[in-house]
């Protein structure tokens, strides 16, 4: 008979994945490389406060959340080929077949994958911009611009930040289970990260209606994510972009739908 702790759970599914994610020498360089790139490049900008308008300029909560911040657009690369990478790699060495062997409940085995780079990369994620917010405070504070965690909603706006990463690695999981290929997967998640932004802007030139689009693109989302709440509806209209709280359903809801299309090709189609 089988001893009651050896019978499989969803606990044990998600320890077998996070041992899995862990010992992958690709996963710790990766999160390593988010956090270097941030801090890094924050730590850069804030060095260089004259060349953002000097220091009246950087005395602007957005200024500082936008030095904190600016490593995002490297970050959310190295998430979405993480997320890819997770996935698409199993299948190229068959793996995939072992596992699923293991979890006969396949969309079992995608929720505890996603979990678990979920917690993983949105935990790097708060380390790097409250790093780097905590490595560029005692820059600012010299010229009389720090800005604290408390003021104008910053650690809010930082916690959207992290929190749209680990999505973007989520997003990039479900289109790697989708097409089942590392590099049709890489292309599908950089194509909506960084083309379709490009494609949408030039199609908005002729069509003006085009432009009404662009707050919902995954990444316009996630910039809003990151972004000060406004102080009233008038900023809103101004910026053309949507509240936190919206940027955050519509980034979610990309990633839902990207989950679930690749969930359902798990579970109707053998490895």
């Amino acid at each position: 008979s089988i001893r009651s702790d050896a019978r499989l759970s969803f606990a044990r599914i998600v320890r077998s994945e996070w041992i899995k994610l862990t010992s992958l020498r690709s996963t710790v360089w990766s999160l390593a490389l988010i956090v270097v790139l941030g801090v890094g490049l924050s730590l850069m900008i804030a060095s260089l406060g004259s060349a953002l308008g000097g220091e009246q300029a950087v005395a602007d909560p957005n200024t500082v959340l936008t030095a904190t911040t600016i490593g995002d657009g490297f970050g959310q690369l190295i998430a979405a080929v993480l997320g890819v990478l997770v996935i698409s790699g199993e299948y190229s060495t068959g793996m995939i077949k072992s596992t699923l062997a293991a979890v006969p409940g396949r969309v079992s085995v995608l929720v505890a994958k996603s979990l678990v780079l979920f917690t993983l990369v949105t935990a790097v994620g708060f380390v790097t911009v409250f790093g780097s917010w905590a490595a560029t405070y005692p820059i600012f504070e010299s010229q009389g611009a720090a800005v604290s965690l408390g003021d104008d909603g910053l650690a809010v706006a930082l916690a959207g930040s992290a929190v749209y990463l680990g999505l973007v690695a989520v997003f990039a999981i479900g289109l790697g289970t989708l097409l089942r290929s590392t590099a049709g997967g890489l292309a599908a998640a950089l194509g909506v990260l960084l083309v379709l932004d490009t494609a949408v802007s030039l199609l908005a030139i002729a069509a003006d209606w085009v432009s009404d689009i662009t707050p919902y693109l995954f990444s316009q989302a996630g910039a809003a994510m990151a972004q000060l709440p406004f102080s009233d509806n008038s900023d809103q209209f101004a910026l053309g972009t949507l509240e936190p709280w919206q940027g955050a359903l519509v980034a979610l809801a990309w990633t839902l739908v990207a989950f679930t299309l690749g969930a359902i090709r798990l579970k109707r189609q053998d490895a």
